[in-house]
């Protein structure tokens, strides 16, 4: 093996020279460099390859034969020495990645995780009314753990925080279910690797039952209130006590049995004059269907002192809403009401200094009235459907993808002996 270091310097840009008993080895010239290279057919797939093994003269002749020799021998052991050489590119390109996006995941926080997450589903997806409660929720209760690094939350770390909020069931069932759609949400979108687990799925899974509401204290269960008969007719007498605005959005509970978020956004525009009476016409957007794509506006006939509030309230309100506030909404709120109606509850302590007229029903909540509603409906014989409709629900299965009829003149019929039998309540004290 001889090596002519004269015909290297000589050699011109684009030729080579080879090497007497070196077969592979060459060395390649361009303008300015002369490389030695190893020239092979690859034992994988018989395709030519070549590697670069040094520049001369830095890489002399000896130490490119021996490197030569070395990769001979292996090219001899079956190796594809260019395949082989991207392969360890690639690991260390994807251990590269894998370093940035562990840094990466280091400073996505908790915080972040859950405003990726509202931006991306909850704002898209959900009421003004539902957007405000998980910003709420996600504000008040996640402490510390917001500015802990989303990947690095342990199970026990899931575990204290929930477990920290069980004196209130409810808010602890609503913080580790939007947590847990946080942490898929962020999986789905890359924003976490996909071996961070998912632990607020599988921490304290059913084992978060509400006890009931508490009044002073005390735990009353788990019970869904119906007033009996005597009881409606007693409140209804006592209703004039509350303020114009409360006595009649309750009145309205009882005589539509629709929801209080419904009643109190009711707006002029929505009511209409029709051949058969007064009509409520409630937007589907502003309904609990308002994401059903079979759902509907909700038509609701005005009856008895239903029809006699709407119609003194469009004297008084011919635009906008019926039941104006001075708040950032512009109208009576649900929970406002419900504030209200706890205030004159004889156990309430609220401004215990305040006298004021305390209820004689008690242990109810304005939403029990539509429930009360719904049932004497039942104790008339209203059929499930008519009175399922009149809540404004959506008939299930079968029958609510092919029945669409409107109901519209059962409604009005159903409501007008409701009507007529809370007016016999009412008297009955009387």
């Amino acid at each position: 093996m001889q090596f002519d270091a004269r015909a290297a310097k000589l050699l011109e840009p684009g030729q080579h020279l080879t090497i007497d008993g070196c077969p592979g080895l060459r060395l390649i010239a361009t303008a300015t460099t002369r490389t030695w290279l190893y020239r092979y057919k690859s034992p994988v797939d018989g395709k030519m390859r070549q590697k670069k093994i040094g520049r001369w003269p830095e890489t002399s002749f000896p130490a490119a034969a021996g490197a030569w020799d070395a990769l001979r021998r292996q090219r001899q052991e079956g190796v594809d020495l260019v395949k082989l050489q991207k392969e360890a590119r690639s690991a260390a390109a994807a251990a590269q990645d894998a370093l940035v996006a562990e840094k990466a995941a280091l400073r996505f926080t908790v915080a972040d995780a859950c405003e990726e997450y509202f931006k991306g589903h909850v704002a898209r997806h959900r009421t003004k009314k539902g957007q405000d409660e998980i910003k709420r929720t996600f504000a008040t209760m996640l402490g510390p753990l917001a500015s802990q690094a989303a990947s690095s939350v342990t199970r026990a770390q899931a575990f204290e925080l929930i477990d920290s909020y069980a004196h209130i069931p409810v808010q602890a069932q609503i913080l580790r279910r939007e947590l847990g759609a946080a942490w898929e949400y962020c999986h789905d979108a890359g924003r976490l690797p996909e071996t961070v687990p998912n632990w607020w799925r599988i921490i304290l899974r059913g084992k978060l039952k509400s006890k009931g509401k508490a009044i002073n204290g005390v735990k009353s269960g788990v019970v869904k209130r119906v007033l009996s008969p005597a009881e409606a007719g007693e409140l209804i007498r006592w209703l004039p006590n509350f303020s114009r605005d409360i006595h009649d959005i309750l009145t309205l509970y009882l005589w539509t049995a629709a929801r209080g978020a419904e009643i109190t956004v009711m707006e002029a525009g929505e009511i209409t004059e029709e051949a058969d009476g007064l009509w409520w016409t409630v937007p589907k957007a502003k309904t609990k269907n308002v994401r059903r794509v079979e759902a509907t506006d909700f038509r609701v006939p005005l009856v008895g002192r239903a029809e006699e509030i709407v119609r003194r309230r469009l004297e008084a309100y011919p635009k906008g809403y019926l039941f104006p506030s001075y708040g950032a909404s512009g109208h009576w709120e649900q929970k406002s009401v419900q504030t209200r109606v706890y205030y004159q509850q004889p156990y309430s302590n609220t401004a215990p200094e305040r006298k004021r007229l305390r209820l004689t029903v008690t242990h109810w909540a304005p939403h029990d009235l539509r429930r009360t509603a719904r049932t004497f409906l039942a104790s008339l014989k209203c059929p499930r459907d008519v009175a399922e409709v009149i809540l404004g629900h959506m008939l299930e299965g079968v029958e609510g993808d092919y029945n669409r009829y409107s109901y519209d003149k059962e409604r009005r019929i159903w409501l007008r002996r409701l009507s007529d039998y809370l007016e016999k309540l009412a008297a009955r004290g009387g």
